[in-house]
């Protein structure tokens, strides 16, 4: 390809994450208008599967996507991911009712889970063959994709205001046919794939025991007690899938996630590493804006504002970074202890009344942490992987990132509620010195969370020091002339 072709291919890319990550938060602005409009009476119970079925999906197909880019090439998956994403997006917005809501969120998640991970694949592919393996492509696509999760919650409220709730799925149609077409007559990718039985056994496997253990921290606790026999019964489904997910890698001639990659340090610390962070990212994120909304009163689209220093955070780092020759394992480092301090800072200062412009400057050094942690894990990981399991390995990292998600989902929300007696939403119409009480309540307890949240990436810094270094310039040139080059 030539360097425009790579300039635009690598925009194209970029746009892509962006499309993918704002639909996973932009649904959550758009609740009421959702729910008035399709089921006024029953909907507001089912909302939550709006993101849930996306969520569900997308992680169900990320085992199986990265073997298909590793068999099938990058380019042909990451245009039919577009395509069941646009799909997707259309019966989204000519939904009439909310089963058919979720039903639609579900086949767009199945398109979503691939764009954000096969997108960094190709992004991988698109480097110049000057640079070193992988090069920058993870931390921008990283950088982009934080920006997106913090701007999406605005975006749906301002589309929902000023338009319909449908345009929060239509506006993805334009953009993602120019992303298709733009894709297919521009992107020539150097893989050459290697047509090979896929394990559809250790796929199904990895879906069901990801779907069990999300529907169980999505549910505990909220819909059901952690002690009720829904929720042990889904725990224990989800232990033994990932028992038989194992069993069955280790026999399968072609398996989905080869065992092998746990043997190279930077990927099995990096998965690791990057599921905390998935952890981190969900608590900073949801329990800010839970206080911003419950404590001081502002409305979702206000609150979602907050997170623009975030994405400010974010994008100022991935520029330094790619200008600065600081190893990925530094920046690990230096992240893991950026989140940790900034959860302090959470834990300590915000009060009923602390200062709204701390709030904001908080939520610019989380975007720094999470800016350096996001893309250089993503890139550390490529450069580690061996190139045929390049699509496995990446679409690996977001796998773990989910299901970090998911538990940091769990174990924050269960801190919260068993601090708090009745009911948070209840809060805000409160009045008099029942709403103080309950506010003051309800700050302790989040308080509490943000240690937890401190405690989580403390332990991230400690893992994340157990990434190997990287050669020296010396070793590289000596280890170049000591083995042939790989193709």
């Amino acid at each position: 390809m030539t360097p425009t072709q790579r300039k635009i291919g690598m925009f194209v890319c970029l746009f892509t994450i962006v499309l993918a990550v704002l639909d996973l938060q932009i649904v959550s602005a758009a609740t009421v208008p959702i729910v008035s409009d399709l089921d006024p009476v029953h909907g507001i119970d089912q909302f939550p599967w709006l993101i849930s079925a996306f969520a569900l999906a997308s992680a169900a197909m990320l085992p199986l996507y990265g073997k298909l880019c590793d068999t099938l090439g990058a380019k042909r998956v990451f245009l039919g991911a577009v395509a069941t994403f646009l799909l997707g997006s259309a019966l989204c917005g000519l939904a009439q009712s909310m089963g058919q809501l979720i039903a639609a969120r579900a086949v767009q998640g199945l398109g979503g889970g691939g764009l954000m991970s096969i997108t960094m694949v190709v992004m991988a592919h698109l480097k110049d063959p000057d640079e070193e393996k992988g090069g920058g492509s993870g931390g921008i696509g990283g950088i982009v994709a934080g920006g997106g999760m913090a701007l999406g919650p605005w975006l749906g409220g301002f589309l929902t205001d000023h338009a319909s709730w449908r345009w929060i799925f239509y506006v993805n149609l334009p953009l993602g046919l120019a992303v298709l077409v733009a894709g297919a007559l521009v992107l020539k990718l150097p893989d050459h794939p290697v047509r090979r039985p896929l394990d559809w056994a250790g796929a199904g496997l990895a879906a069901a025991f990801s779907t069990a253990l999300l529907l169980a921290t999505d549910w505990g606790g909220k819909k059901y007690a952690w002690s009720s026999p829904q929720i042990i019964g889904l725990l224990c489904a989800a232990a033994l899938g990932v028992a038989l997910f194992l069993w069955r890698q280790k026999r399968a001639a072609e398996p989905v996630l080869p065992l092998s990659l746990f043997r190279v340090p930077e990927l099995r610390w990096g998965f690791v590493v990057q599921g905390i962070t998935g952890a981190a990212m969900m608590c900073a994120i949801y329990y800010v804006l839970v206080y911003l909304q419950v404590a001081r009163g502002l409305s979702s689209s206000a609150a979602g504002l907050y997170l623009i220093p975030m994405a400010v955070g974010m994008t100022a780092v991935g520029i330094v970074v790619g200008r600065l020759r600081a190893s990925a394992r530094t920046f690990t480092i230096s992240g893991t202890l950026t989140m940790t301090a900034t959860f302090v800072l959470f834990a300590t200062t915000i009060t009923p009344d602390t200062n709204l412009w701390l709030i904001r400057a908080e939520l610019l050094l989380a975007g720094v942490g999470f800016g350096q942690l996001i893309g250089q894990l993503i890139q550390l990981v490529q450069n580690a992987a061996p190139r045929p399991l390049l699509g496995v390995a990446t679409t690996s990292i977001r796998f773990f990132q989910t299901l970090g998600n998911a538990l940091g989902a769990a174990l924050f929300g269960t801190v919260l509620f068993r601090l708090i007696d009745g009911d948070v939403s209840a809060i805000p119409a409160l009045h008099g010195a029942r709403h103080a009480l309950a506010v003051r309540d309800f700050v302790h307890a989040t308080d509490i969370v943000f240690w937890c949240g401190a405690a989580l990436m403390l332990v991230g810094a400690a893992l994340a020091t157990r990434l190997p270094k990287p050669p020296s310039a010396v070793e590289r040139t000596e280890a170049s002339y000591a083995q042939p080059v790989r193709a």
